[in-house]
């Protein structure tokens, strides 16, 4: 049986998702609270997020999730870190874990009447990885109900860092991820089509296949190939000599991008190529799923993560040809790694 978005759709209602560059009202948050993750380094990660939403109240404002017990601390951290205060809004959200992307809404916009709404898809902490989840699934009714926005639940397990899209709703994914049978058994690239294309407004869907390695998503397509402008493709390209089974995945994805992906007016992407960190980032011989294309576009800003590595130049440099508008900002994020992801894993944008 064919799967489709509850009807009428958001997009059937003219709500459609924004690119990530398209201007936004805040960024949103969701703040540490179990201790155990990221075992002997936690006590820094608090101070990281302060230093994160610091560098994010420069530019736009920023809305924390976080257990209401933890605002008073949050506030001395914010302070401690120069952030704007003043367009810092805490919210007595509780959550499981820091991944906001992936459990927060994707908020929808409606092009004729300005009105934002929020999607809301169903998390299962990337097939059931991680438990418990139920405070996760739960923040996007509640950001809704926080904001009075008018809110689209849909069954179907989708993460934000799963998907990319541009202005004319292109969308980016891996197969990896959204065919992987421990999100949506059953659930078919027609399906997609469909549900995307209904809940988001997207017109297209560009499927690679496979992406980073050890990444505890499976796959998520923003450690791995990003849209930077309509008709710009930005994508990791493997270290140099790189023999290994991840470096073929990466070159395959790029000669998929220059054979087959083609601009709606049937135009060739131009394709920027973003460096593996070099050397790599090893724990107990494993490789961390470490990615420059892990960055977050806010207004005026690329806030993008660095490992300490020779490569973080590199990568800065390339993210500055591709938005040559943006302050390009840097944060270490190699404690924050740790637990398998960076910037744009730990952030939702809001559109205005």
């Amino acid at each position: 049986m064919a799967v489709s978005y509850p009807t009428p759709t958001p997009a059937e209602q003219g709500f459609r998702l924004p690119p990530e560059w398209a201007p936004q009202a805040a960024m949103w948050l969701s703040w540490p609270s179990n201790t155990t993750l990221w075992p002997g380094r936690f006590e820094k990660i608090p101070t990281f997020f302060a230093n994160f939403a610091a560098a994010l109240s420069k530019h736009v404002p920023v809305c924390i999730n976080a257990a209401g017990a933890q605002h008073a601390e949050i506030r001395r951290l914010l302070g401690a870190a120069h952030a704007d205060v003043s367009v810092v809004q805490l919210f007595d959200h509780p959550v499981n874990d820091v991944w906001c992307r992936d459990h927060g809404p994707l908020f929808v916009k409606n092009a004729t009447t300005g009105e934002v709404a929020v999607t809301d898809w169903q998390f299962n902490a990337w097939g059931g990885k991680f438990s418990p989840w139920d405070l996760d699934n739960a923040i996007p009714a509640r950001i809704a109900n926080a904001l009075n926005m008018r809110r689209f639940s849909c069954d179907i397990i989708l993460e934000g860092g799963a998907i990319e899209i541009n202005g004319p709703g292109q969308l980016l994914t891996t197969k990896v991820v959204l065919l992987n049978p421990n999100r949506n058994p059953s659930i078919t690239e027609d399906d997609y089509t469909r549900l995307l294309s209904g809940g988001l407004g997207a017109t297209e869907i560009l499927w690679l296949e496979e992406g980073l390695p050890n990444d505890d998503t499976d796959g998520h397509i923003d450690n791995l190939t990003r849209f930077f402008r309509d008709d710009g493709i930005i994508t990791v390209m493997p270290r140099d000599e790189a023999q290994d089974a991840g470096a073929k995945v990466l070159r395959h994805n790029l000669l998929q991008i220059e054979e087959h992906f083609r601009t709606p007016s049937g135009g060739k992407f131009e394709i920027a190529q973003l460096p593996l960190p070099y050397p790599e980032l090893l724990v107990d011989g494993r490789e961390l799923p470490a990615s420059y294309a892990n960055y977050v576009v806010t207004n005026g800003a690329v806030i993008m993560p660095t490992y300490n590595r020779p490569s973080d130049e590199l990568a800065a440099h390339v993210l500055h040809e591709c938005f040559p508008g943006h302050q390009i900002v840097s944060l270490d994020c190699s404690d924050v790694l740790l637990e398998g992801g960076a910037l744009h894993c730990l952030s939702q944008q809001q559109p205005r």
